[in-house]
């Protein structure tokens, strides 16, 4: 999201300020898919960029909208500031259907619950593989982009977004409940019911910002996912 007012559901109270850096996870994914392209790796690499700019206007989401996603799948909305995981639906959606991808990472500033649960210094992932997981987690600490695991569970997660007129509402009912989790799980919805291949989910609120400036948290963890030359 290139700016984040938060739409009809405002940012209020000051915390505006700083959404300039909620570009970070499509900033990161573009600069380590330029730098895998410089420096090289085994890997054919497909980058989807999913920018928004979300702020007010005649055409802005209003709360109760029912809306149709690229996956099919229809959603609530609830509100309007849970917006990025609404354009990371359809990317990851487009990696499926169109790229035909065998392992989808989709990266984002999505939660400031992000921070609570992984703190300032490690993004939190989630992902359908014990074996991507682990892979991040040591990428993560072979580059220095730290990363730590969050909990998997979108049986139990999933009844967060029930809505009586749409497959799902875009923020959950329960912010106590596994925030984060939830808003990955949301994402990991539009993958589509058959998907069978790898995916990794990396929520960044937290390192990809400090004293005001974006950090570039992101670049050397997915250069080293990728084991592009020099980071393998």
């Amino acid at each position: 999201i290139v700016y984040d007012t938060g739409g009809l559901s405002l940012k209020v109270g000051g915390s505006m300020c700083g959404m300039k850096g909620d570009m970070g996870g499509a900033a990161a994914m573009l600069s380590a898919f330029d730098a895998a392209v410089s420096l090289g790796c085994d890997s054919e690499v497909t980058l989807i960029l999913c920018l928004a700019e979300n702020a007010i206007g005649p055409g802005a989401l209003r709360n109760d909208d029912v809306i149709k996603c690229f996956s099919g799948l229809t959603v609530e909305i609830n509100n309007t500031d849970a917006e990025g995981r609404l354009v990371l639906a359809d990317g990851v959606a487009r990696a499926v259907k169109v790229v035909k991808a065998d392992l989808v990472v989709d990266m984002a500033t999505l939660t400031g619950a992000q921070l609570i649960c992984t703190g300032k210094k490690h993004a939190g992932i989630l992902s359908n593989s014990d074996k991507v997981e682990s892979e991040a987690v040591e990428a993560g600490k072979r580059s220095g982009d730290l990363v730590f695991p969050m909990l998997y569970c979108p049986e139990l997660l999933k009844g967060e977004f029930e809505s009586k007129v749409a497959d799902m509402k875009n923020s959950v009912k329960d912010r106590a409940n596994a925030q984060s989790s939830c808003a990955g799980h949301f994402i990991e919805s539009h993958l589509g019911k058959d998907f069978d291949k790898e995916w990794l989910h990396c929520d960044i609120a937290g390192p990809s910002w400090a004293e005001d400036r974006g950090t570039g948290y992101g670049v050397a963890l997915l250069l080293s996912l990728l084991k592009a030359k020099g980071f393998e």
